[in-house]
This record gives C-alpha cells, sequence and structure tokens, in this order.
C-alpha cells in the first residue's frame, strides 16, 4: 500500500514539473502594464508643451502625456516647463511676471523648427478639454512655491470638469516639492500622487520610501537612480515606478527588460513601437 501511495505521490510531481515547463514564461517588463509616458509631448519630435507635441504624442499612441505648469502674472494656469520664457519662447522674463495675453504673443515653436513657427503657449484649460478623453494626463506642478495655491487651482480645473471622482479618469499630479504634493494629497485624495526624485549618489532610502507611501503613489526617480533593488523595494510598499527620462533607444531597450510601471521619454515610440 505503502508503494502504490509513493507511486501516486511521484507520478503527481512529475505532472506538476512537466506543466510548468511546458507553460509559456512571462518576459521580463511583462507582469506590469508598461505605460508610455510622453514626455512633455513627443518633445523630441515637436517643440515640447506645445499643442504640436501633445498631438504627436496621441498619434504614436502615448498612454500619458506629461505636462509642466506654471501661473501666470494673472493667474492663469499655463503649459511651459521652464520658469523663464527664453530657452522656448522668442521673449523674455519669467512666466510669473508675464500676462497671459503676453504669453499667448510668443512664438513657442521657431525654437525648435521653422516648420513650428506660430506654436503656442497653451492653457491648462486647453489640454484638459483637448486630450483628456484622448490620453492620459502626468501633471507636473513645476516650482509651486512660486505660485501659492496653485495646488487649489488645479483642483478646481479637474473638478470643474468632473475628474476628481471620475475613477475612470487617467490623471495623475506630481512635483519634486513633496510639500506641494502633501498639499494636494489633502485637497483631492481621491488623485494619484507622484512623487519626482533627483539624482543622488545616496539613492532612495527606505525611511524616504516610507515616507512617501503616506501620501504618494507613485515614485518617479531620475533614471540613473533606476536598479532592479529599487523597484522592488516601491512594489513591496504597494507603489509604483515611472522613472524619467529616456532619450536613446539603448537605454529604452534595457528598461523595457525592467518590472517598470511606465518610461518617461521624449520618444514615444522606443517604447510603444
Amino acid at each position: 500500500m505503502e508503494t502504490i501511495i509513493i507511486v501516486i505521490v511521484l507520478c503527481l510531481l512529475i505532472t506538476v514539473y512537466i506543466i510548468r515547463r511546458a507553460a509559456p514564461h512571462p518576459q521580463k517588463g511583462a507582469a506590469r502594464s508598461m505605460l508610455t509616458v510622453a514626455h512633455r509631448g513627443a518633445s523630441g519630435y515637436a517643440p515640447e508643451n506645445t499643442i504640436a507635441s501633445c498631438d504627436k504624442a496621441v498619434e504614436m499612441k502615448a498612454d500619458f502625456i506629461e505636462i509642466d505648469l506654471q501661473l501666470s502674472k494673472d493667474g492663469r494656469i499655463m503649459v511651459i516647463h521652464d520658469d523663464s520664457v527664453e530657452r522656448t519662447t522668442n521673449g523674455k522674463g519669467n512666466v510669473r511676471d508675464l500676462t497671459f495675453q503676453q504669453l499667448r504673443n510668443l512664438d513657442a515653436g521657431s525654437w525648435f523648427h521653422d516648420s513650428f513657427a506660430g506654436q503656442k503657449i497653451p492653457t491648462f484649460d486647453e489640454v484638459l478639454d483637448r486630450y483628456i478623453e484622448k490620453c492620459g494626463l502626468l501633471i507636473e506642478l513645476k516650482s509651486p512655491a512660486l505660485y501659492p495655491g496653485i495646488e487649489q487651482k488645479v483642483f478646481d480645473a479637474l473638478a470643474s470638469r468632473g475628474l476628481i471622482e471620475n475613477r475612470q479618469t487617467k490623471v495623475i499630479v506630481q512635483s519634486f516639492d513633496t510639500h506641494s504634493m502633501k498639499r494636494f494629497h489633502e485637497i483631492a485624495p481621491a488623485i494619484p500622487i507622484g512623487v519626482l526624485v533627483k539624482f543622488t549618489p545616496k539613492g532612495i532610502s527606505n525611511a524616504q520610501l516610507d515616507e512617501y507611501k503616506t501620501y504618494a503613489n507613485y515614485v518617479n526617480p531620475n533614471k540613473r537612480l533606476v536598479s532592479k533593488k529599487l523597484i522592488a523595494r516601491i512594489h513591496e510598499r504597494d507603489m509604483k515606478i515611472i522613472p524619467y527620462t529616456i532619450r536613446d533607444r539603448k537605454t529604452a531597450k534595457a528598461f523595457l527588460q525592467l518590472d517598470l510601471d511606465g518610461i518617461t521619454t521624449d520618444f514615444p515610440d522606443y517604447i510603444k513601437a
């Protein structure tokens, strides 16, 4: 009797082994949905943070468009990365010192290529209305300490469109400024929060991750910080990771083999062919 039982157990073990060997093994990075995040739109192909770059991102089927927000002198939420306008327009001065109309009169496309002459600095309202049904938005509050109350303004713009409580809406708000993200989380706890992390040789400690977890859903580090151990530590805390910013095919190929939740890139087609 004992011999029969042993034979049966051995047969079962062999069967399980055969099934596991025959089953297809998931590719690395395939366990999670790998989001393609178009950095300032498809900014490798069109001037960043313009309608042209965002349209290109949609055309390339990016899952999210990453945009940067600042406030004009008269309180309009504008989509522009730098605190000043010199690098990406034909104007001069700080965004916060220029009115909406002054900002709108600037050419935000010619610096990239003559074919984009006449592109304007968009407003947040324009981007929301044009893309929220087509693509997710990864919204970065840029230099929020310069703009007291910007968190409430962004919340109001989202709320006026019914985007706060709508769980189907793909909106994430992020910043390097952790104080700002804590404030936004208090205002809109239903909206996912991301913490951007600059490169530092020390990396990101467990204490930092534990603190981020109290209000954030994403830890989005500089690509130089990314390692399998960091990814695992973030996932162990039920947070997600979308590193920035991939600008070459070699790095894109390497990152696609990792268990990341998404990749922020100037070239969406490097991630989603």
